[in-house]
Formats: structure tokens, C-alpha cells, sequence
């Protein structure tokens, strides 16, 4: 027989996926924080010269964002939900609590694009649907629909993720858009084929995402596809009423 420990080990083995999460979570945050932490916009990896209220509302979602990544991750791991409840449940109510200022933030600063229009309605989507799918899942909990909370949260997780994602996709759509870069050619930061870069990958970002998210919510495991034809094989076979036999010819 299996011991615990085993079992243990085994579940973690299948939740793999969680930890190359967590690691691009950490070094996102550890190569993009530092820069706001003494609040000089000079140290900004994007202009802030875009009105007085952007670079208040940006450090505003940086900060709360950082908070809401961290207890995304946990959040998301099985392991932890099963194991430690009362950790899920906090880590569950700061997520929350710092997904709302990040979310509201997010809709101001997405109001002052620096790859035009395309932009701005890519990053306002991405910040009202991202409000929409974790107040829903905050709800949903409330009410102890807990199916439709775990739903609800993969998609407001899809959508708070697309931050660094976005790091990914900027690269490959400069690559695609301007593969000159590659070859080390110049090209000035109001370049317009950079700013088509920029904007493909604000969409790209969260709609990738969130088609993931919705896979895995809609997917069936393989013991639930297993138990699903089991059944359909069932109520396909001719049973005799009087002996409970299959009366289908062997083949």
C-alpha cells in the first residue's frame, strides 16, 4: 500500500505547473519592483510624462499588484487549498482586497496609452473584465457557490497574469513587427511599427490567456471522460429484464 508521504508526493508531482508560475511571478516582480520602490519616476520603465494623475495610479497598481500576484499564485494551488483551507481563505480575501485598487488603477493608466488607440481599448477591456470576473468570483464564494468561485477566479487570475505575459508577447511581436531589432537597428520609441508591436501584445497578452483559462474550466479529466463513456456504453447495451444480462451477441 501507498503511505501518505507517497500520495503526498505524487499529487505534488501532477501540480508541476505551479511552479514555474511562482518563478516567473518572483522574476517578474524582482526585475520590474525595484524601480518603483523610491517612487522617482525618472526610474519608470515607461514615460510617465502623460499627465498628473499616471504615475500615482501606476505605482498604485505596481504595488497592490504585486500583493495580488503572490496570493494569485497560492490561490491557485490545489495542494494548498486542500491541505490549508485557512490559508486559501486569506490569501483568498488579499487577493480581493488588492485586485480592486490594481483593477481601478489599471483603468486610469490604460486611459493614457503610448501605442495609441489600440492600446487604450486593449488595456481598457483588459481592466474592466478583470474587475467584472473577480468581483463575480468574490460572490460567488459568498453565496458558497464553490464551483462557479474556482471559474470565476481562474479568469480573474488569466486576466492579473497577462502583466507578465506581457513581457513574452512584447518580445515576440517586436520580433514579428520590427525583426530588424534583431540585427541591431535602431529605432526610436515613437517608431510606429513599435507601437503596433506594443498594442498587438496588449491584446495578445489576456485574450491568449483567458482562452487558456477557459480550456482548462471546460477540459474534462480523464477520469471524468472515462466515467462519461463508461456510462454511454451502458445505456447503449440491451439488458434482459429477467436475468440482468447483456443480450448482445459476443463478438
Amino acid at each position: 500500500m501507498e503511505t501518505t508521504q507517497t500520495t503526498g508526493a505524487r499529487r505534488l508531482t501532477k501540480q508541476w505547473w505551479v511552479f514555474p508560475l511562482a518563478a516567473a511571478t518572483v522574476i517578474f516582480l524582482v526585475t520590474a519592483l525595484p524601480r518603483y520602490v523610491g517612487l522617482d519616476p525618472a526610474q519608470s520603465l515607461v514615460p510617465t510624462d502623460r499627465g498628473a494623475v499616471f504615475y500615482p495610479a501606476l505605482v498604485t497598481h505596481i504595488f497592490f499588484g504585486s500583493v495580488m500576484l503572490c496570493c494569485g499564485v497560492l490561490q491557485l494551488w490545489p495542494w494548498l487549498r486542500n491541505n490549508h483551507p485557512k490559508v486559501h481563505r486569506w490569501t483568498g480575501r488579499t487577493y480581493v482586497t488588492t485586485a480592486i485598487p490594481t483593477g481601478v488603477a489599471a483603468l486610469v493608466t490604460s486611459q493614457f496609452p503610448a501605442a495609441g488607440p489600440s492600446q487604450q481599448v486593449g488595456n481598457t477591456f483588459l481592466a474592466v473584465l478583470f474587475l467584472l470576473f473577480t468581483v463575480q468570483g468574490f460572490r460567488a464564494v459568498r453565496q458558497r457557490r464553490f464551483k462557479d468561485h474556482r471559474e470565476w477566479m481562474y479568469r480573474s487570475y488569466a486576466m492579473a497574469f497577462s502583466i507578465v505575459a506581457n513581457r513574452f508577447w512584447g518580445m515576440v511581436m517586436v520580433m514579428l513587427f520590427v525583426p530588424e531589432v534583431m540585427s541591431g537597428a535602431d529605432f526610436g520609441t515613437e517608431d510606429p511599427t513599435l507601437a503596433s508591436a506594443a498594442a498587438a501584445s496588449a491584446w495578445v497578452s489576456w485574450v491568449v490567456n483567458l482562452l487558456i483559462a477557459e480550456w482548462i474550466i471546460h477540459r474534462k479529466p480523464r477520469r471524468r471522460r472515462q466515467e462519461s463513456a463508461s456510462r454511454k456504453v451502458e445505456r447503449q447495451t440491451p439488458v434482459s429484464a429477467s436475468s440482468g444480462m447483456s443480450t448482445l451477441p459476443p463478438s
